[in-house]
């Protein structure tokens, strides 16, 4: 491997280390690290990898530092970019699964993590405004956004989620005559990654309904939930919280939200908040049980990703040439949305409706709107309180 190669892994893990507050965050220190101070590739190159992504079902910013890996040094150092990237946010949400059953077996009470929980709230409520603002601005767009928030509150299965996205990315691609045309478009697709993704997705599913192995069924089940969500972690959160806390019940509301606060304290993909659930479903199982729970979470929910980012990057130059390619993304977008304010009001439901609770889900908002403290430093300040008080 070539002295490039180390030194662009050692900036991966660099970024893995310090990139707090989310895909738009993350991509703004790769734009200061591997454009501006590196020159791994050029400004444009960065915003349209990044675009690509957006399109893809997937963790948008890990797909994109995949991607960079990619056109930089091929698969292989692909591949190590990935592992680079999401092992220490995985590796610590594992650990916190595992403090957690340790607490619950020993009976000792998760109280202190109340002030957090109703934070963790605050959080999507402020990703929901944030994205609204940034994608939801024609009358088209804010009609699917809040047929989408309706529909996804009401109708909490699974399978709601992907037929959404589905049906708001037809609905504004047929507008593609409002973008412009561009000609001189020939693909040359290759389908090996593509097939590997479909082969694993229907073996996986073919597993997971024949056999009662629970690390199996947890496989399928988060690799076709990191199939099947388009906008990043904040989207996820309302499809992990419907199948596994409200279908399948492997942890409860609480759990979920603790988890989920934790993981905004930690640098790095939202997504690995998967190995902090899967850890939890496999508890009965001893801790070597949950540490293969966070395994299979982690591998199935980051797979898929991968598999497209892989397939899509070979011909992303031509693909986007396409105007119906280009007008879905709005709907796509706009129905993300609406899926993430249905889950802030959803993840309030396990919560105690108190004055209290309230008050700190609109005093995280308005501190995240308001004011530049760092996100982690409000999580680390909310697990203190609730310590003290």
């Amino acid at each position: 491997m070539s002295l490039r190669y180390y030194i662009f892994l050692k900036d991966v893990l660099m970024l893995a280390l310090t990139a707090f507050g989310g895909p738009q965050a993350h991509v703004a220190m790769m734009f200061k690290l591997m454009v501006e101070k590196r020159r791994y590739l050029t400004e444009q190159e960065l915003i349209e990898l990044n675009a690509l992504c957006q399109i893809l079902p997937g963790p948008t910013s890990t797909q994109t530092i995949t991607a960079i890996g990619f056109r930089i040094g091929g698969a292989n150092l692909a591949y190590l970019t990935l592992l680079i990237w999401l092992a220490p946010a995985a590796i610590i949400m594992a650990l916190a699964g595992l403090t957690i059953a340790y607490l619950q077996e020993n009976n000792v009470s998760l109280h202190f993590l109340r002030i957090i929980q109703p934070m963790a709230v605050g959080f999507v409520a402020y990703a929901a405004w944030k994205i609204s603002v940034k994608v939801v601005n024609t009358k088209v767009a804010i009609a699917l956004m809040v047929v989408s928030a309706v529909l996804s509150y009401f109708f909490r299965s699974p399978w709601v989620y992907p037929l959404l996205l589905i049906g708001g990315g037809a609905v504004t691609a047929l507008r593609f005559k409002q973008h412009p045309q561009e000609k001189d478009k020939h693909l040359n697709i290759q389908w090996a990654n593509f097939i590997l993704y479909v082969g694993v997705f229907i073996l996986a599913a073919a597993l997971g309904g024949a056999t009662s192995s629970l690390p199996v069924r947890l496989f399928e089940n988060f690799y076709r939930n990191g199939s099947l969500v388009f906008g990043g972690g904040q989207v996820l959160i309302p499809l992990m919280y419907t199948e596994f806390v409200e279908f399948k019940g492997y942890l409860t509301g609480d759990e979920f939200l603790s988890g989920f606060a934790i993981v905004q304290a930690l640098p790095g993909p939202v997504f690995s908040v998967c190995s902090f659930i899967g850890n939890l479903a496999m508890r009965e199982h001893g801790v070597g049980g949950q540490l293969l729970g966070s395994l299979v979470a982690t591998v199935g929910i980051f797979l898929p990703g991968t598999f497209l980012i892989f397939f899509v990057i070979r011909f992303w130059e031509e693909l986007k040439k396409y105007r119906v390619v280009r007008a879905s993304l709005e709907g796509i977008s706009a129905v993300s949305s609406g899926m993430v304010v249905a889950a802030a009001i959803m993840l309030y439901h396990p919560i105690e409706n108190t004055f209290l609770n309230f008050g700190i889900v609109v005093a995280t908002f308005a501190l995240l709107l308001f004011t530049k403290i760092p996100p982690p430093l409000l999580i680390v300040t909310g697990l203190l309180l609730g310590f003290v008080l």
